[in-house]
Formats: C-alpha cells, structure tokens, sequence
C-alpha cells in the first residue's frame, strides 16, 4: 500500500508538471501562430501595395508611350500625305506634258509651265521630331526598375536566409575579416566587414540621415539567459511565465530577466538596431565582468556602474547609468538605433523611422562648465568614462511579462563600407 501511494504521488506531481509544461507549450503554439498570422497579413498587405505602385507605374508608362506615339505619328502622318499629294501632282503633270502632241507648240508651253511651277512649289517643313522617339526610353526604365526589384528582393531573401552581402553568412563574412586583404585596409584607416566601422556623423542632433553604416551583427547568448526569458533563434527574445529549463551555467543571470549578446566591443565604433515588438523593454551596454548573480535591484541594467540602458517603460524612454536616470521627451519608435563609440567614450540611441533616426539621448561626458549639469549628467561626468576600462557586451532586459524584442537587420541603406575617422 506505501509503494503504491508512493506511486500515486508520483503520478500526480508528474501529472502537475506535465499540465505546467502543456500550458506553456499551448502558449508557445497559439503565440506562434499568431505572430505567424500578423505576420502574413502585414506581407500581404506589402505585397498589395507594391503591386499597386507597379500597377501605377505601368500605367504612366503606357500612358507616357501612348502621348509620345500621338503627338509625334500626327506631324510624321501630315509630312507623309503632303508628299504624297505633292508626287501624285508632280506624275500627273509629267504625264500631261508627254501626252501634248509635238506639233502643239501653245499647248506644250502650257504644260511644261505647269510641271515648273509644281516642281517650284515650296516643300513642306520636314518634321521637327525634337524629343524623337524619346518613348524608347521606356524599355530602359523599366528594365533598370526590374533589375532593382530583382536585387531587392535577392538581398531581402538572404537576410531572411541569415546571409549577407554576395550570399555569405554574418560568419562567413566576419571570418572573411582576417584575412590579409582587410587587414591592410584596416590599417591604411578603411573598416570592412560586419563588425565595427561606422561613421562618427552622428551628432546629438533631434534629426539626422540615416548614416551609411557597417552593421555590428548580435546574437544572443543562451547562456546567460535568464530562466523567464524564451529565445527565438539567436535574434528574438521574449519574457514568460513559466520558467525555461536551461543548463547550469556561470554567466547566467538568476535574479533579472536579462541576456546579453555573445559579442565582444574593446574598440572602435558599433552600430546595432532592435526592435521593440511588446511591453517594458531597456536596450544598453554591460561590462564582461558583471556579476550575473548580484541582486534584482543592483543587477537591472543602468542601476549600476558596470552598464547603462535606455529604457522604454511604455510611457516614456528614460536613459539610466549608476541608477540615475533621464526622462526623454519624445514619442515611441518601435525601432531603436545603437551607436557605441567605444574609442570617444560615448552611446548614443536613436529612434529609426523612415530612414530618417532621431537622437533620443546621448550618454557622454561633458567639459561644458556655464550652468549647473543636473544629476544624470554629473553621474555621467563623474563615472561614465570608467565603463571603457572594461570590454563591453550589448545587453536586454525585459521588463514586462511578455516584453518581446527583436534584434535588427538594419535598414538597407545603413549597410555600406565606411571610412574611419
């Protein structure tokens, strides 16, 4: 009987566990298939619109063929009936004047001076033509469109496929890095590659371009994920409920919901973007050596020395540094630009939108001495500088149940080679 309560017991505490796990799996399903769903209705609803502006397109060609063909076949049309007329005139004159008896010598005259005068009639204006034929161009515009349509949606499938320029994988390419080629640009001052290299053109301006760039390529890292955040791939991150069984490991955070990225910053200037899918969500740096196991309030991100963030609390973004933090006046972006300058000491945010970025708060000491710094800046006057001793590592914490992220691709024109400074 004690066996076979033990039994029992066991059954319903696996019985329970099993219900815990089906639950989180159902979530894990239904969430799948509506990301999945949203997903497809926002592509098709692209695909409708693309196809609406190619539709328009074609028919401001066609119209743009059409208005060349009337205007000009009307004058070439008009220039072909005159000389026409003008030879049907010219043989009937000729002819008449071969008919005329040879002993007619008035009649002959009068025809031979008929056949001068139409010989002497002004010729018409030959057509001007001064556009000539200029809807020829057609073809090469949209064949230069076809070919652009084609790249684009080539480019666009290999960073679906996670590959990068010319069909290479981010490892590939960041292997391709080491080679002696590149080293030699790099010391003659040209980044190539897709780690490091990105233009110091970004002043705290409240609007700039969007910077031609070299993307620095994240990818989370599992093991130091807490146990209440899910991954998708190496790109995606999300808060649960229920606990993620992940292995033991040294550099996991227990007591925040954060992950850092597996990458290493010690130089040079990096650019990365996130998007921000649902909920509390702080985007910043970390040093190597933080202690994942310090407690919730000293661990979270910009409530020590050792990172710095900037949050989205889902009313405003505040930056944060040694627990100081700095409300940002500006409306929510779903995209969010980082650009670390690790050589001149500062990070910049950025809110991406329309290939258009607008700094939200640069974290950067200043030398400016009129006027009294507030808190956040006398913290960072004091103390931000000191984060550079250490390598650095890009970091998330999320919030929220259910704050969800998304690590890029950046925008298209973002990616390009740059010149150091």
């Amino acid at each position: 009987q004690a066996q076979q309560a033990k039994y029992l017991s066991d059954a319903e505490n696996e019985l329970e566990e099993l219900a815990v796990t089906i639950a989180q799996a159902k979530k894990m399903v239904e969430l799948i298939k509506g990301a999945a769903s949203k997903e497809k209705e926002r592509v098709e609803k692209l695909f409708a619109e693309a196809s609406e502006v190619l539709a328009t397109f074609q028919k401001e060609v066609a119209g743009f063929i059409e208005d060349g063909e009337r205007s000009m076949l009307g004058e070439a049309e008009a220039d072909l009936r005159w000389k026409e007329e003008r030879r049907a005139k010219l043989a009937q004159c000729k002819q008449n004047l071969e008919n005329v008896p040879s002993t007619d010598t008035i009649y002959f005259l009068q025809e031979f001076q008929a056949l001068k005068v139409a010989m002497e009639e002004n010729l018409s204006p030959a057509p001007s033509f001064q556009n000539e034929l200029n809807f020829t161009k057609c073809t090469q515009a949209v064949g230069a469109v076809k070919d652009v349509l084609s790249a684009a949606c080539k480019n666009q499938w290999d960073h679906l496929q996670g590959k990068g320029i010319d069909g290479l994988s981010f490892q590939e390419m960041d292997e391709g890095l080491k080679d002696r080629a590149n080293r030699q640009r790099l010391e003659r001052g040209i980044r190539v590659g897709w780690a490091g290299g990105i233009s110091s053109c970004f002043p705290p301006h409240p609007h700039v371009s969007l910077p031609h760039t070299v993307a620095f390529i994240i990818d989370l890292d599992s093991d130091t994920a807490d146990k209440f955040i899910q991954l998708f791939g190496t790109k995606g991150a999300k808060r649960v409920l229920c606990p993620i069984p992940y292995p033991e490991s040294p550099t996991r955070f227990i007591n925040c919901e954060q992950v850092l990225g597996v990458n290493l910053m010690n130089r040079g200037n990096y650019y990365w973007e996130v998007e921000l899918i649902d909920g509390w969500v702080s985007i910043g740096v970390i040093a190597e050596d933080f202690d994942p196991r310090e407690s919730y309030n000293r661990g979270r991100l910009g409530r020590n020395e050792k990172s710095c963030c900037l949050q989205w609390n889902g009313q405003n973004y505040v930056a944060w540094f040694g627990g100081f933090e700095s409300v940002i006046q500006q409306p929510f972006f779903h995209t969010i630009g980082v650009f670390l300058e690790y050589s001149e000491k500062a990070l910049t945010f950025y809110g991406v939108k329309d290939s258009k970025m607008t700094c939200l708060q640069q974290l950067k000491v200043s030398h400016f001495t009129k006027g009294q710094f507030n808190s956040f800046q006398n913290k960072i006057n004091h103390q931000f500088a000191s984060l550079f001793l250490c390598k650095l590592k890009p970091a998330f914490f999320l919030e929220s149940v259910d704050a969800h992220l998304q690590i890029g691709p950046l925008k298209k024109d973002c990616v390009s080679v740059l010149k150091r400074r």
